[in-house]
């Protein structure tokens, strides 16, 4: 079992999300991942952080409530949500989207965290 990579997400208005992307590109001079989508607005940023890890922020909307969570990116979401499992912890899922296998889970301090894995085919 191993933790691969750190991502972390930020929903909020557009407007504070896009000063934060703005702060990260133009402030910064992170690099900023182009997924060539024409959008009536901004509708958010990824910033690469090597193979595994990132900085994501969305604009708030339907399905996308305003709040923070830390993605851990790991080699086995279904043992690592297991073992959590074991010992007490609430976990919800799995959910496969994008290609990953993702639980959920609300840390002690309400951070809310998801634990993913690539899915094997």
């Amino acid at each position: 079992m191993t933790i691969l990579g750190i991502r972390f997400c930020t929903v909020a208005p557009s407007g504070e999300v896009k000063e934060l992307a703005d702060m990260f590109e133009n402030g910064f001079g992170f690099a900023k991942t182009d997924f060539g989508m024409d959008t009536d607005g901004f509708a958010g940023a990824v910033f690469p952080a090597g193979e595994h890890s990132w900085i994501e922020m969305w604009a708030e909307g339907e399905g996308m409530p305003a709040g923070i969570m830390l993605h851990i990116v790991v080699d086995d979401a279904d043992a690592y949500a297991s073992k959590a499992k074991e010992k007490g912890a609430e976990i919800q899922g799995p959910m496969d989207a994008h290609g990953e296998r993702i639980y959920f889970c609300k840390a002690p301090t309400g951070l809310q965290i998801a634990v993913l894995s690539r899915v094997t085919e």
